[in-house]
């Protein structure tokens, strides 16, 4: 699409428009780092990175995924960077900046926002089920003489002569889904039982440390990621000391790094690459929107984009020994394979083949007590750049009616996010969370991406961005970038989106077969947040006055903005 001639007069006199309510600030660079660090490095990192690795050619696997995150992830990731801290506001009212037809976006990430919030704080309430648990002197998955145990749990550590079957079930495995679940009083999707009160209470201590972590704004959450954020890689650097020192631990190395170059040919793994990258660094959710329009505007957002990008794509990595050091020591305890222990993925990883082997070592409580507390601190500090996403968006959207009202509506939001997680608790609640999971935030997240690329790099125009990130930087970003923006990254994103929709495998959970209408309402799930882009577009053309032609060129041109260049260097002032 040709592009429109900029806007946005040179040397604008015109003085910043007042406020009643001036924007929040950072109080310290490294409140905003931290906040974007613990909002990329998440659960996901530790259970999906692991297991995808060695799933698709161990150490073969970090050549796709280096070269995805290079010319995919990293660039998305400076680009809405960018694009928040020149904007100065939320994933909603931005758009009216760049391209206001494209406005759908904005809604549809809060609606994601929503849907993940359903499900991502229920596994933090697990968590925390855990570490109440662990305070004992024996962790209740030890052992099979508990009331919740079946016969067909088997215990083979510390003895000799135990056959594992196909059929053998581990303390952990029942702990986690008979004890903390309580999933065997469910039918299924059809019949999911009453609400687990335990973890009911669970689940609102969760929000509540959410609420007052974010009642405030950036100058309460900036101060609570200084411990969420940096207690995971203490504990991370703890447990991968203690898993090298276990016996069989290089084992389980070996079979996560051991490269099998066949992979390399097949397209699934280009694409599970290319999806973990994305969504592990996060662009399209509105965090990085949010969290960079409170930065000064002259700060080097382009530094940050690589080294937070970077931290988040080394902490995968590392999570990966932490977890088969471990796994290297089970399959030796069992006398079984590497990969017949390592078959577990998602939630159960952290639930069931961790505790396991947590549960076996010297000191088992202390272990149990800080891996489930950075569990705690991995989902949390997620769950903060995700609500801020929707609180910023909204808020920004709406300033009149919200202006000054942000506790009581941060506490309105939270209670929706309460009630929307009330199914996710009752006895088949885990069945919930997966088809959550996976339809949530799938391909209906990076359909968005790829709108929101598109729209700022063909429609906004990649020109006028770079001009944007000059005035912010002082340089205007080189040809690498421009073309990842224009091309590469859109290209990979609609490759990973087609894919993903082409190739959709049944989905299970403990044996559990999902029926057919549970997916059609997946489908649902996902498309009622995408279906906001075309619905806003036909709204937006429809109420545009004039001919066709003159509602196109209104819809697709950003609102004419001024800029006090003395003022602060700082904060876009829309002329209305």
């Amino acid at each position: 699409m040709a592009e429109q001639p900029c806007l946005r007069p040179p040397d604008s006199p015109a003085a910043p428009n007042p406020q009643a309510h001036p924007r929040d600030k950072w109080s310290k660079k490294m409140d905003f780092l931290l906040s974007v660090v613990g909002f990329a490095v998440d659960l996901g990192n530790v259970w999906r990175f692991p297991y995808i690795c060695y799933q698709n050619g161990g150490g073969a696997f970090l050549i796709p995924y280096t070269l995805m995150a290079v010319f995919g992830g990293v660039p998305l990731f400076y680009m809405e960077l960018a694009l928040g801290q020149f904007h100065r506001t939320g994933a909603i009212p931005i758009w009216k900046r760049i391209c206001p037809i494209f406005k759908g976006i904005g809604f549809a990430i809060c609606i994601i926002g929503l849907y993940v919030s359903f499900y991502y704080n229920t596994i933090i309430a697990w968590a925390l089920y855990y570490f109440y648990s662990s305070f004992s002197g024996t962790l209740p998955w030890a052992s099979c003489d508990n009331p919740w145990n079946t016969p067909a749990c088997t215990n083979y550590f510390g003895k000799s002569n135990v056959t594992w079957t196909n059929f053998s079930r581990s303390p952990a495995e029942e702990f986690y889904t008979r004890k903390v679940l309580e999933i065997q009083k469910s039918g299924g999707l059809y019949d999911i039982g009453g609400i687990r009160w335990q973890l009911l209470l669970c689940l609102f201590l969760i929000f509540t440390i959410v609420y007052f972590s974010l009642w405030k704004g950036v100058k309460t959450s900036g101060k609570v990621v200084w411990v969420t954020a940096t207690l995971p890689y203490v504990v991370l650097l703890i447990l991968l000391i203690r898993g090298a020192t276990l016996p069989g631990a290089w084992r389980g190395v070996v079979f996560y790094l051991r490269p099998d170059w066949g992979k390399l040919l097949s397209t699934e793994v280009w694409v599970d690459a290319a999806a973990q990258i994305f969504f592990s660094l996060g662009p399209g959710f509105g965090v990085l929107l949010a969290l960079a329009s409170y930065n000064h505007f002259h700060n080097n957002c382009y530094r940050d984009a690589l080294v937070t990008s970077a931290v988040n794509c080394l902490t995968s990595f590392l999570s990966g020994f932490v977890i088969f050091t471990v796994l290297g020591y089970m399959a030796e305890m069992r006398d079984v394979e590497v990969e017949d222990v390592a078959r577990d993925k998602g939630p159960s990883l952290l639930f069931i083949t961790y505790p396991e082997a947590i549960a076996n070592m010297v000191g088992s409580t202390f272990f149990a007590i800080l891996f489930f507390l950075m569990m705690i601190t991995l989902g949390l500090d997620s769950t903060f750049g995700g609500l801020e996403a929707v609180i910023t968006a909204v808020m920004d959207e709406y300033p009149q009616v919200l202006a000054g009202r942000r506790e009581l509506f941060v506490l309105g939001l939270i209670t929706v996010c309460f009630l929307g997680s009330l199914s996710t608790l009752t006895y088949g609640g885990a069945y919930v969370v997966k088809l959550l999971e996976e339809f949530g935030a799938g391909c209906s997240i990076l359909a968005v991406v790829l709108l929101e690329t598109i729209a700022v790099s063909w429609f906004y125009g990649i020109q006028r961005f770079s001009h944007d990130v000059k005035a912010m930087l002082g340089f205007t970003p080189g040809l690498f970038w421009k073309l990842c923006w224009v091309a590469i990254s859109p290209a990979l994103l609609a490759f990973i989106v087609i894919s993903s929709l082409l190739e959709q495998p049944p989905l299970t959970l403990f044996e559990y077969q999902y029926p057919e209408w549970s997916i059609s309402v997946g489908f649902l799930i996902g498309a009622s947040s995408f279906i906001c882009i075309p619905l806003y577009m036909v709204y937006k053309l429809v109420w545009t006055p004039g001919s066709l032609k003159q509602r196109l060129a209104v819809c697709i041109r950003p609102e004419k903005l001024l800029r006090a260049p003395q003022a602060e260097g700082v904060g876009m002032n829309p002329v209305l």
